[in-house]
């Protein structure tokens, strides 16, 4: 439908708020010093999920996929005053440099950063959530939305990245990874105790509300 996405995609950027300078300091490290700096969510997206925050206005937020902690930060910006944000990454090398960055965030005192496997972080954090984003290991999104979805409170958001994999859920010869990530799609498309749909935003943001 769009031609040349990389226009669209600043024309977005150019229209939408503009980033802080921490969130600019972030990217700009991110690219400059990781292998793999497409996994930021980048500074649309990053708006989207700010502005998805602020309307729900979280107490509670989990994030399984901290990376360098963009993300963490825009959805930090919607939470009640009192509210807290556990976040989540396996990565222990970059704990201290992310941890930096979110010390010297306005909701350095609110973000809990956890290092370990998901899987057996979750069940440790106590009490339910008004907001979940999910940007890890594609393999277990499932496993994670169904773990997590009766920890939703009614009228909370359920956050997954990256459904659209590229592009690669419409191929006629999935590989394993595709797989995982099109049985997450059509799982979810079938559970009547979500709202759903897919903003087709870089690699695509399923966004559920709990009922």
């Amino acid at each position: 439908m769009l031609e040349n996405e990389d226009v669209i995609n600043t024309y977005l950027e150019k229209t939408c708020d503009a980033e802080s300078e921490l969130l600019k300091r972030i990217a700009r490290e991110t690219y400059l010093r990781e292998t793999m700096p497409h996994m930021l969510s980048g500074h649309f997206q990053g708006r989207v999920l700010a502005m998805l925050a602020k309307l729900v206005k979280p107490k509670r937020i989990l994030e399984i996929g901290t990376f360098t902690g963009y993300a963490t930060l825009c959805l930090a910006e919607g939470l009640d005053k009192e509210g807290v944000l556990h976040t989540i990454d396996i990565n222990e090398e970059l704990e201290e440099r992310v941890q930096r960055y979110f010390d010297i965030s306005p909701f350095g005192d609110r973000i809990k950063y956890h290092i370990g496997d998901a899987a057996e972080i979750i069940p440790e954090i106590e009490g339910n959530f008004d907001l979940v984003f999910i940007d890890a290991d594609k393999k277990r999104n499932l496993y994670y939305f169904e773990t997590l979805i009766d920890r939703v409170v009614s009228g909370g958001l359920l956050l997954i990245d990256n459904v659209l994999w590229k592009g690669r859920v419409l191929t006629d010869h999935p590989d394993s990874q595709t797989k995982k990530v099109i049985e997450l799609n059509e799982t979810v498309a079938k559970d009547s105790r979500v709202e759903k749909l897919i903003l087709p935003i870089r690699d695509g943001l399923f966004v559920l509300r709990k009922k």
